[in-house]
């Protein structure tokens, strides 16, 4: 997967897996919150530069819940967090602050290039202490454990790691472990199945099973893949434990790219809403996404909002029913040029006149309407600069606007913000999209 380090590629890569350490740890955090029975965590790629994207997306979208990777091994038993190299102990401050506010995180450790602890710590008790002093240093009670590439094949480390969880969950009972694994449209390949099978076996209480919906190199819908997948994992997980599909998806976690992936295929904000939808209709346990920083930032947190709403959280939509003037840059207003009702009419500032062509109703469906038809994205286009027209209301994500708390309106389908060309207010500036940037040529005020 693209990213500052690389995640995955489908039927063969995973997210990550946790790791722990010995020595050099910070003193023990008390632990956080816990985790609700549906929740969203999306996956942060940590460094001193991206720590304190948590908070901010917290406070931008009330998501309280991050997966944190990657912690890989040095040497020995001793991992640290691979983006920045840092031990255990670095960023105690960002989470425990997160904790404070009623959110928690969820460690990761793996990935798809820097291994697994497992791997070079070859004694199960000094393996075992080494994942405590991760749950106890950080006041977490969740491990994550990304398993692919070559730490899949890697037999002897699979089953000295499940061997080190059964003995941590007998001492410790609050401690929740999750695999992340690859899966292809159909469900879990065999590689990926035999490691749960062997936790089973080793007696490890794997509470959740993450499956990497993303990048599976087939050239098809990235949403239908991922639902395809959803399904056969649940009913692989239902068989492994002996227990109902229903059960089988309140272990399931779900987690695509926000946007572009490493392949042909995109997963967009309408993907996103789509997969929320079918994992609260059938009790999917977790949501995530990679990643906070690199994808989503730029987006205003779209993908977190979406994605919050299985807790209970809220998108954010524009109101339904106000029907007037949208007002932006330098106190203008959003115009169809020449008050035309063609498709492909220019939307444009001009002057507040009160004319019709500057009469917009906010749909409950995140249209904007006006003149009997929607503001559209050209072409369903998803590169900056793609301008903005009337359109005959379609139902599509060109047409599905999301009002942000800020005052950004965010395209559902190409994840970037209207935009005032220039920027200018000069009468007949062209309304295009662009990413978002918090700037003030992308504030709009909605009529009420």
């Amino acid at each position: 997967m693209r990213v500052k380090h690389c995640i995955a590629t489908a039927a063969a890569l995973g997210l990550a897996a946790t790791g722990a350490v010995i020595s050099g740890a910070g003193s023990a955090q008390a632990a956080g919150p816990a985790l609700p029975a549906h929740f969203a965590a999306p996956y942060l790629q940590i460094d001193g530069n991206t720590a304190n994207d948590m908070a901010a997306d917290m406070n931008a979208t009330g998501l309280k819940n991050y997966t944190l990777a990657f912690l890989i091994p040095r040497s020995g038993c001793t991992p640290y967090w691979e983006a920045s190299g840092e031990g255990i102990g670095a960023y105690a401050s960002q989470i425990s602050a997160l904790q404070a506010a009623g959110g928690n995180v969820i460690i990761s450790s793996g990935g798809a290039e820097g291994g697994e602890l497992a791997q070079t710590c070859t004694s199960v008790s000094s393996l075992t202490a080494a994942y405590a002093n991760i749950v106890n240093t950080y006041g977490v009670n969740r491990l994550d454990f990304d398993i692919e590439g070559g730490t899949l094949g890697d037999t002897a480390a699979n089953q000295r790691r499940n061997q080190a969880l059964a003995a941590l969950q007998a001492q410790n009972p609050a401690v929740q472990v999750a695999y992340t694994l690859a899966v292809d449209p159909g469900g879990l390949p065999s590689q990926e199945y035999n490691v749960l099978s062997d936790a089973k076996s080793k007696g490890v209480n794997v509470g959740a099973v993450n499956i990497m919906t993303m990048d599976f190199g087939n050239g098809q819908n990235a949403l239908n893949d991922a639902l395809s997948a959803a399904r056969g994992t649940a009913s692989q997980l239902a068989g492994l434990y002996g227990i109902s599909t229903t059960a089988a998806y309140n272990r399931l976690g779900l987690t695509p790219i926000a946007g572009q992936n490493d392949d042909s295929e995109y997963f967009s904000q309408s993907d996103a809403q789509t997969l929320e939808s079918f994992a609260a209709t059938n009790g999917v346990q977790e949501l995530s996404f990679w990643e906070v920083d690199y994808y989503d930032k730029p987006t205003g947190y779209a993908y977190s909002r979406i994605f919050n709403q299985i807790t209970g959280g809220s998108t954010t939509p524009p109101p339904s029913g106000g029907t007037g003037q949208i007002t932006g840059y330098g106190g203008k207003c959003v115009d169809v040029a020449g008050a035309s009702s063609a498709n492909g009419a220019a939307v444009q500032l001009y002057d507040c006149n009160g004319t019709g062509a500057q009469q917009w109703t906010v749909g409950s469906d995140r249209t904007l309407k006006a003149l009997g038809k929607c503001m559209d994205v050209a072409s369903a286009g998803t590169a900056d600069g793609t301008q903005v027209q009337l359109y005959d209301c379609n139902g599509t994500a060109a047409q599905s606007w999301q009002k942000q708390s800020n005052g950004e309106l965010v395209n559902t389908g190409s994840g970037k913000c209207l935009d005032a060309t220039g920027p200018s207010s000069a009468n007949g500036t062209r309304l295009q999209i662009w990413t978002c940037f918090n700037s003030s040529n992308q504030h709009w005020t909605l009529p009420s």
